[in-house]
């Protein structure tokens, strides 16, 4: 990181935020609509919700996951003008695939 090695900044950041979408816990949306604005829970962290835990084989999942799309993208673009965007996908997901790897 130090390098400012961009491809494995974005990288990571794009699976620290997969991994907290995964973590998220979904809105009962049939919840929501039936409560009046006067029965609406109000203050602080009255709206928060408990995350969900993954554990280490729904994380790999998800970092695996993250690489894969990238190398798919990669894959689509042919184009020689998108050379330089299929190679910094390629640079992402070997970054990825390396903590992966990593003991």
């Amino acid at each position: 990181m130090r390098a400012r090695d961009k491809a494995a900044v974005s990288a990571l950041r794009a699976a620290l935020g997969a991994l907290d979408n995964a973590e998220a816990v979904p809105v009962d949306e049939a919840g929501l609509r039936g409560v009046a604005l006067e029965h609406a829970p109000v203050g602080a962290g009255a709206t928060e919700a408990a995350r969900r835990e993954l554990s280490e084989r729904g994380v790999v999942d998800v970092v695996r996951a993250e690489a894969a799309e990238r190398l798919e993208a990669a894959a689509q673009l042919t184009a020689p003008a998108h050379a330089d965007r299929a190679a910094r996908l390629r640079a992402e997901a070997a970054v990825l695939l390396r903590f992966l790897e990593a003991p």
